[in-house]
């Protein structure tokens, strides 16, 4: 990293900030597919990005899955078909509009998303079983701030 004047300079602290983010992100995404492992080690790691949104979220039609996603609808078109093969995902008439069509987990779908999700969730715990209660705060703020939720 850059020194100027015994001080790091502000290009190598966002140098470093991107480095801390790549891994990040590579943590996140290799914990996301040893979830979707756990979860059914026959779907694709996207099939399980549709899961757990529709776990989070609830149900919702296609299209706004697919925007919700960044998938094209053809994808998630393909992947709910898998999943409501496999019993994970259920597709009914909506109730608002006889012929929309709302897609939901089955009651399966929802038990192996918990399952996952506990795995996952015991190694954030892990890494974060040594910081205080203060030190937890401020990195959820931080994190709100960088991500423009500071006001939230």
């Amino acid at each position: 990293m850059e020194k100027n004047n015994g001080r790091t300079s502000r290009k190598g602290l966002e140098v470093e900030l991107g480095n801390q983010l790549n891994a990040l992100i590579s943590a996140v995404h290799a914990l996301n597919v040893r979830a979707a492992t756990k979860f059914d080690s026959s779907i694709q790691p996207a099939a399980f990005h549709i899961v757990r949104w529709l776990y989070s979220y609830g149900p919702t039609n296609a299209a706004k899955l697919a925007d919700s996603t960044a998938m094209d609808r053809s994808s998630v078109s393909r992947l709910i078909k898998q999943l409501q093969l496999l019993g994970y995902v259920t597709r009914e008439v909506s109730p608002n509009d006889g012929r929309g069509v709302m897609l939901s987990l089955t009651e399966k779908g929802k038990q192996q998303v918990i399952e996952a999700l506990n795995e996952k969730e015991s190694v954030y715990y892990e890494r974060l079983s040594n910081w205080g209660d203060v030190e937890l705060q401020e990195f959820i703020s931080m994190l709100k701030h960088f991500n423009g939720f500071n006001g939230l």
